[in-house]
């Protein structure tokens, strides 16, 4: 399946990944100045930004019951109350107001995000072909759209929450094209097995590690160009749009892999790219250097997320995959709150370029979990049974 299909098959999911998309890149590159807006050090500043983690584990949760109840609207809901909640963060002066209005963006982008993730994991089901890189890459080329639209809007000095609120009307129209019924399915007449929890561990432990590097170079990559190399404010903009192209690149580019090669050695080799990358990043003498750097650790993290979510896809029986796949997406999406946090303290006891080698040293950790991941039997219920990955 080419990419322009796969994207058509997938395209109001697809548009879902663009909204989401759009918000966190321009939240990315408006890192610096709602930092100084606030007031706040490296360190108190990742931990306001773990009211973001609060909401997205709440929307572990909720997401699954909120998808039954709202059905084929559940996306374009989704898509109105993540506007509604980004535009406040903008507005905030205050540290501890601020963290819990990122805790309802966090929460209704989990939700989104759940949802999303789901729908792409049934239609992939459905025509049996590979999609969710070909989605997650619509996220990441939005979110370079957003960090390199925020770097114009810094520029000519347009407040933050100017540039959220004009996301948030661009976003809801698109929600009207967003309506898709969930596919609910049955358990498999004589299903013996029990709660999926390895399948689950494992590939959120996969995600987790890919999205808390996506996360600390999205939230700290301006504030290294402009603070560590003296780069200015459009400069710092473009460590994140950076990420977001290579990142877009990568995910395409893993469509097409995906349909060749298994899950677990795309992971593997993956994680050991992304890890040269971050590494360089962290040792650069110059903004340029760090651009490279940023983009190797892009184009390898790109596809390891996805992976992880299409692999849970596999390892659990049908009827269990929409919850599954809320579970794996959560526990991977909260690394976007938890690493800003911890890179944030990291940053404040030794500086930056130690914090990025610590993002290296953890994007290792998906080359184990990989190896356990493909002792787990993949199911495939049009088979009635199991294979090894």
């Amino acid at each position: 399946m080419s990419i322009l299909n796969a994207l058509y098959v997938s395209r109001r999911p697809a548009a879902a990944f663009v909204v989401i998309g759009l918000f966190w890149g321009c939240f990315a590159a408006h890192v610096p100045v709602l930092k100084a807006q606030l007031g706040a050090s490296d360190a108190v500043f990742g931990v306001l930004l773990l009211g973001s983690a609060t909401g997205l584990v709440s929307a572990m949760w909720v997401a699954p019951r909120a998808d039954r109840l709202l059905g084929a609207r559940s996306m374009q809901v989704g898509v109105v109350l993540l506007s509604l909640a980004w535009l406040l963060p903008g507005t905030i002066t205050v540290p501890l107001v601020f963290a819990v209005t990122m805790a309802l963006v966090g929460l209704a982008s989990g939700l989104l995000d759940v949802v999303m993730n789901a729908r792409v994991s049934e239609l992939e089901a459905e025509h049996d072909r590979p999609l969710m890189n070909a989605n997650h890459a619509m996220f990441s080329a939005a979110y370079a759209v957003g960090a390199l639209l925020t770097a114009n809007t810094r520029e000519m000095g347009i407040p933050p929450a100017y540039v959220f609120a004009g996301l948030g009307v661009v976003s809801v129209v698109m929600a009207r094209f967003m309506r898709m019924e969930p596919v609910h399915v049955s358990a498999e007449d004589g299903y013996t097995g029990g709660y999926p929890i390895w399948p689950i561990a494992l590939c959120g432990a996969i995600v987790l590690v890919a999205f808390m590097s996506e996360a600390a170079t999205e939230a700290w990559s301006a504030l290294h160009v402009e603070r560590t190399l003296g780069g200015g404010a459009a400069e710092g903009a473009l460590g994140p749009a950076m990420l977001g192209f290579t990142m877009a690149i990568g995910r395409f580019s893993g469509q097409v892999v995906a349909a060749r090669l298994r899950e677990v050695t795309v992971v593997m080799g993956a994680a050991v790219l992304s890890a040269i990358g971050a590494v360089i990043a962290a040792m650069a003498p110059t903004p340029l250097v760090a651009y490279v750097g940023f983009g190797i650790l892009g184009l390898g993290v790109s596809v390891i997320g996805p992976m992880g979510l299409a692999l849970v896809g596999k390892l659990v029986a049908p009827h269990l995959r929409t919850e599954a796949i809320s579970r794996v997406a959560v526990i991977g999406f909260s690394g976007f709150f938890f690493a800003p946090m911890l890179v944030g303290f990291m940053s404040e006891a030794f500086g930056l370029r130690i914090a990025f080698v610590a993002v290296a040293i953890l994007l290792l950790l998906a080359v184990p979990l990989a190896l356990s991941a493909a002792r787990l039997p993949f199911h495939i219920a049009a088979k009635g049974g199991a294979v090894k990955a």
